[in-house]
């Protein structure tokens, strides 16, 4: 595989389509105007002028040009993720080849900018997923990573009394802690982390936000939390972060340090945030999509017109699945491969066992539908008679149509 002026080959691993390699560098968080961009910019803004070090330079350092090929040790060793971990299956993710693979979430950087003497930054980037299709779900989104370590003195130096504080202790872990850190860095962290998203997204979204958060589980973090914001009436999740775990921070050679992370997606935010309906318009070339985002500064309320729904075309296709390993996913992926962003939505809407031959038949709904115009039957057919033959020739079904 050409990819970014490097060739690598291939093996038993690559997955890689040539739909998803030509979204590579399209970098859509890097063009101005477009409303991926607006939000980046918006966190940006936030974080330079809300947090500064000590000679009055912006704390966070800010990277959204790090190539999205990165290495298997990179996305998941580097973060203490088991090796039979379930996030790492060639059925969810886009591999070049058993070593290198497009990034499946920015924090597969966090252990290169920390072991580069970083201890606050923000990395953001295009993000690559094999997923289910609908209006919500793309094989390609973009993540925002933060992270910001503490030193002993950084974390205590404000405390009454703070001076006989550590960082660290050999204790047990529990639901609240690490086995490492002890209780009162924790709260101080957590109690940093959660001000920072708070005060973030109430910059973005406005004042009098509601804010909630869920416990939950990383493999990096620990302990772990979901926010949810209520906005408009209704609870949303929006970002995932936690303590750093030890082990990857020591890795990294910040022993002396404690930190925090947190992952946010862009589109997650726009679409809450400007009420875009459909995750395929971010990749709109549309005049009437995109000049709405044309502001003269970046804080600049838009009240977004959302395009004319065009009818939708709804096609079935019904097939025996191959003995051997089959999963949805690649016949998602095969779907998105010729159809594009043609299909709106596809569900698998019956499952059926033959009771004699004991073989599996599957029967997927393609919903058919453009952001931008209406489709004619002719080329709707077109496409699912190539999706039909296609899943003969590469998935080995069997057809039923």
């Amino acid at each position: 595989v050409e990819l970014l002026g490097k060739a690598y080959p291939q093996d038993d691993y690559s997955n890689v389509t040539e739909k998803i390699l030509s979204k590579v560098g399209k970098n859509l968080h890097n063009k101005k105007h477009h409303p991926l961009w607006l939000i980046k910019e918006q966190v940006k803004d936030h974080f330079y002028k809300q947090y500064l070090g000590r000679r009055g330079t912006p704390l966070f350092s800010v990277y959204d040009g790090l190539s999205p090929v990165v290495t298997v040790q990179q996305n998941f060793d580097s973060l203490l993720i088991p090796q039979n971990h379930a996030s790492r299956r060639k059925e969810d993710n886009y591999y070049l080849n058993r070593d290198h693979m497009l990034r499946a979430h920015t924090s597969a950087h966090q252990w290169d900018l920390i072991h580069s003497g970083l201890d606050a930054f923000l990395a953001v980037g295009d993000v690559y997923r094999r997923d289910t299709i609908d209006n919500t779900h793309y094989p390609v989104f973009h993540q925002m990573e933060g992270v910001r370590l503490f030193s002993c003195h950084e974390l205590f130096s404000n405390i009454k009394d703070g001076e006989g504080l550590q960082l660290f202790e050999q204790g047990h872990r529990t639901a609240h802690k690490q086995e490492c850190h002890t209780m009162e860095a924790v709260r101080l962290v957590e109690f940093n982390l959660k001000q920072v998203l708070t005060k973030l997204m109430t910059h973005i979204f406005g004042d009098g936000l509601q804010v909630r958060w869920v416990d939950c589980y990383f493999p990096f973090t620990h302990p772990s939390f979901e926010m949810e914001i209520n906005f408009q009436g209704e609870w949303m999740e929006v970002l995932g972060c936690g303590v750093m775990e030890q082990q990857l921070v020591n890795s990294a050679g910040a022993q002396d340090k404690i930190g925090w992370a947190f992952g946010l997606g862009l589109e997650r935010l726009a679409m809450i945030l400007y009420n875009i309906p459909d995750i395929r318009l971010f990749w709109s070339e549309d005049e009437r999509f995109l000049k709405q985002f044309i502001v003269p500064h970046i804080w600049q309320k838009i009240e977004f017109q959302p395009l004319s729904r065009y009818p939708p075309l709804i096609n079935d296709i019904s097939f025996w699945l191959p003995f051997e390993t089959y999963s949805k996913n690649d016949f998602y992926d095969l779907a998105r491969n010729i159809g594009g962003d043609l299909i709106e939505k596809v569900v698998l809407v019956d499952e059926f066992t033959h009771p004699k031959t004991k073989k599996v038949s599957h029967c997927y709904r393609i919903i058919y539908r453009h952001p931008e115009r209406t489709l004619t039957q002719n080329e709707v057919h077109r496409i699912h008679q190539a999706i039909e033959e296609s899943a003969i020739r590469e998935l080995g079904v069997e057809g039923r149509f």
